[in-house]
């Protein structure tokens, strides 16, 4: 079975990549758990707040803006600092955000929430970004297709804070000390473990022979490899074909699973009248579903490759949504979450992969791609919202449909690239 990797990245994986690929499984573990913990808290946040649908969603809308501002400097930052001390970095400013955010529901300070937010996205976005890169890298050093099992682990975590989740709101743990202390606790276990991540400095390295050849073929996609890559850099990959379209695949999955992130809880307590307990339970369906494809997705890609995989999970999307939405049973609606959760699965994995083929150009495409990516939790959050307004969570929820299809059509655009040293295909200036 062929390994779903170009040649050049099928090297014998060395002892020290597998006890990275360990370290980097468990801090996309963490990240799912602080991710899922805020937000299998939202109904509380709701609540405490006092806010509308409306507002929710352009509340959800400010953490999403901090991601935007920040990620398109992740590059450039994870290169000249290297991805583990990225990820510690902005785990600690994602801590903080979060911190200043539930202090300040509980405190009933819409606007100082709004700022908690903007920050703990800023973290979350480049921390995100920089974890990638380096699950990238060891994807190489191991010479096998392995992102589909990070994402696992986020999965993971995000199964297990949102259990958390609703255990701390059946018990009517505070918001604060909850989420307070699940942020402090990832951030000691993320110091942990870059101490064992593989250092991103190798691609430098490896670009070095190419880097002058690219040089006089074309300035215009030429990678600085003294100190960095550099803002021209970042502002050329803009301009390929491919990582752009790889960017829309990974806008649909995003789209799919951080709607389900932010609005299933909410769409299962107000949709069917149940508590905040069962609308968590919601959410650890789809999660738990989501983490067990994920599991199964190496063999998968290994055995029918990216393209088929992104089509076939986006179909599973489509009817789970729809499914959902539509039945007016909640444990059959529980099923359409489960397949949704598994349609939801494969996107953004593949779409980091395929970002990361060309090792000499990972960085900076993975910025690309994480930035686009990054654009649903900027519009879904606020469009959702708004709809809900109108029709109710659940029938809100049918516009994801859209993002599915436009993915299916551009799946294509993620076949591995098979021994490409230099730059795709850009767009016309």
């Amino acid at each position: 079975m062929s390994t779903d990797l170009p040649p050049e990245r099928q090297d014998a994986p060395t002892a020290h990549a597998v006890r990275a690929a360990w370290a980097v499984f468990v801090v996309f573990v963490v990240a799912g758990i602080g991710m899922a913990t805020w937000a299998s808290r939202i109904p509380a946040v709701r609540d405490g707040l006092g806010f509308s649908e409306a507002e929710m969603g352009v509340l959800l809308l400010t953490g999403a803006i901090g991601s935007l501002v920040a990620l398109p400097l992740s590059g450039m930052i994870a290169s000249r600092i290297g991805a583990g001390r990225t990820c510690v970095s902005f785990a600690a400013l994602a801590a903080a955000g979060f911190a200043v955010a539930t202090l300040a529901v509980d405190g009933d300070h819409p606007l100082l929430v709004r700022v908690g937010l903007f920050l703990g996205g800023m973290g979350v976005g480049i921390w995100d970004a920089a974890m990638n890169l380096e699950g990238a890298v060891v994807e190489q050093r191991l010479g096998r297709s392995v992102m589909p099992r990070f994402h696992a682990g986020f999965s993971l975590g995000t199964v297990a804070g949102a259990g958390a989740g609703a255990l701390a709101a059946h018990a009517g743990v505070s918001l604060p000390a909850h989420v307070i202390t699940v942020m402090v606790i990832d951030l000691l276990v993320v110091v942990a473990c870059v101490r064992f991540f593989e250092p991103t400095a190798h691609a430098a390295a490896q670009a070095a022979a190419g880097a002058a050849a690219d040089t006089r073929a074309d300035p215009a996609t030429a990678v600085d490899t003294g100190t960095g890559h550099t803002l021209r850099d970042t502002l050329a990959t803009w301009r390929e074909s491919r990582t752009l379209l790889v960017g829309l695949v990974v806008l649909a999955a995003a789209l799919t699973e951080g709607a389900a992130n932010d609005w299933v809880s909410l769409a299962v307590v107000d949709g069917f009248g149940t508590d905040d307990s069962v609308g968590a339970i919601g959410l650890a369906v789809f999660l738990c579903a989501m983490t067990l494809t994920r599991l199964a997705g190496t063999s998968l890609i290994d055995r029918y490759g990216r393209v088929t995989m992104l089509r076939v999970c986006g179909a599973a999307a489509l009817v789970g949504v729809v499914v959902f939405a539509l039945v007016p049973s909640l444990w059959v609606a529980l099923v359409g979450v489960a397949v949704w959760g598994a349609g939801a699965s494969l996107g953004f994995p593949l779409g980091m992969s395929a970002a990361s083929d060309d090792p000499r150009r990972a960085a900076l495409r993975v910025s690309v791609v994480s930035t686009i990516g990054y654009s649903a939790f900027f519009v879904g959050p606020a469009l959702i919202g708004f709809l809900a307004e109108h029709v109710g969570y659940r029938d809100a929820l049918l516009v994801l449909a859209v993002p599915v299809a436009v993915g299916l059509l551009v799946a294509g655009a993620a076949k591995p690239l098979t021994g490409a040293s230099g730059p795709t295909r850009t767009l016309d200036a």
